[in-house]
């Protein structure tokens, strides 16, 4: 008897430590935006300023991957970082901001037609 107890005890515990699967939801941040490369160092050349170009520097600083006017590219600091969005949806509140598309685009909020929409960030 006592053991049976024991047994159920340990799978009732288990099953409540059992990690819970995230739920896919919004993403409005840098912290769940997937493809940070850390370690990166500002004003050093990157390579890619289309896809996954964010990076943090070693005193946690989010920057980014561009080209000023067509020069050689290389890491500046980034302005403020809204996560995951798609290409050519509302940025309404994020005007001035940065996010990256799920396939890893580097998006910037810009108006279009009088609205802000996210646009490619390497335009």
């Amino acid at each position: 008897m006592r053991s049976t107890v024991v047994v159920a005890v340990a799978l009732i515990a288990s099953g409540l430590a059992a990690p819970v699967p995230a739920l896919a939801g919004e993403c409005d941040d840098a912290f769940c935006t997937p493809g940070i490369r850390p370690g990166v160092v500002l004003g050093a050349p990157c390579s890619d300023t289309g896809f996954y170009v964010f990076g943090t520097t070693s005193w946690g600083r989010l920057v980014f991957c561009g080209s000023p006017r067509r020069y050689e590219p290389r890491y500046f600091r980034s302005p403020p970082m809204m996560g995951v969005k798609e290409l050519g949806g509302s940025c309404a509140g994020y005007e001035n901001s940065v996010a990256q598309a799920p396939d890893g685009l580097f998006l910037t909020c810009s108006f279009e037609s009088n609205r802000p929409v996210w646009v490619r960030g390497d335009a």
